[in-house]
């Protein structure tokens, strides 16, 4: 499933697309209108005949605006043509999707994560991490192989959600000396004493948190990848442990011997 379908709050809670489109080119009225009645506008493209197309978005919803030649009209809906195929569905994937799982990507990039794994590995998976969360634990193990290879670089987005001390000792493991030797050593069950920390990595621990709510998230480890689809690259994500086919996926192939 595209992660974007499943992580659309993080995306309409952010207005960048919109404020990207504008500086470009001022809204059309009846866009405009639609955009100030609550829509997300996101990117403008040339649409068949004469029709200029823009991808939207509410919550929970995702759409195609068209603009009629004499720019005084908008139609929503699905666009077929001649041959009765659906033109909408790909302009949805190219100017609704992809924009905002490169938004999600970014976000995802920008948190407060731990290093598992080097830096020049080619390929790279975020996973939201509470450290009272024996399924991440088990993740942690399960990812070995792959990681030790230098094959995948696991960013780990220390969240603390589980347990009344879980914020404290993520704050503890983001303020660690070398905290991906200190991850290691929790997920390979050494005990980790909670110590106070300073504001700023108490904060790192809320955006944490507060990213895992927008998304729309509910479980520990939960695992964003990108992986290849029908020719593109989309993003995708896996809720709790993985089975050994999703595993694979996830990491981009099987494990190296």
């Amino acid at each position: 499933m595209p992660l974007a379908r499943s992580l659309l709050t993080l995306a309409l809670a952010s207005t960048s697309l919109n404020a990207a489109l504008a500086a470009d080119a001022p809204l059309p009225a009846p866009i405009d209108a639609l955009r100030e009645r609550g829509l997300e506008i996101h990117e403008r493209f040339d649409a068949p005949g004469g029709l200029v197309g823009f991808g939207a978005s509410s919550p929970g919803q995702e759409m195609v605006i068209y603009l009629t030649p004499d720019g005084e009209h908008a139609i929503i809906g699905t666009l077929f043509d001649a041959q009765g195929e659906n033109l909408s569905e790909a302009a949805l994937e190219t100017h609704v999707r992809a924009p905002l799982e490169a938004q999600t990507w970014q976000s995802l990039e920008q948190s407060h994560w731990v290093q598992d794994g080097s830096t020049d590995a080619p390929r790279r998976v975020y996973m939201f991490t509470d450290p009272n969360c024996t399924y991440c634990k088990a993740l942690w193990r399960q990812t070995r192989p792959w990681v030790e290879a230098g094959e995948v670089q696991i960013r780990h987005i220390l969240v603390g959600i589980l347990a009344p001390n879980s914020p404290a000792l993520a704050a503890t493991l983001l303020a660690a000396d070398d905290p991906e030797q200190a991850l290691a050593a929790h997920s390979e069950g050494e005990p980790i004493t909670a110590s106070a920390q300073s504001v700023a990595i108490e904060e790192q621990v809320y955006t944490n948190n507060q990213l895992f709510d927008e998304l729309g998230l509910h479980a520990t480890p939960t695992s964003a990848f990108k992986r290849e689809t029908d020719g593109a690259v989309r993003l995708d994500r896996i809720e709790g442990l993985p089975g050994h086919d999703r595993l694979i996926e996830m990491m981009g192939g099987e494990a190296p011997r």
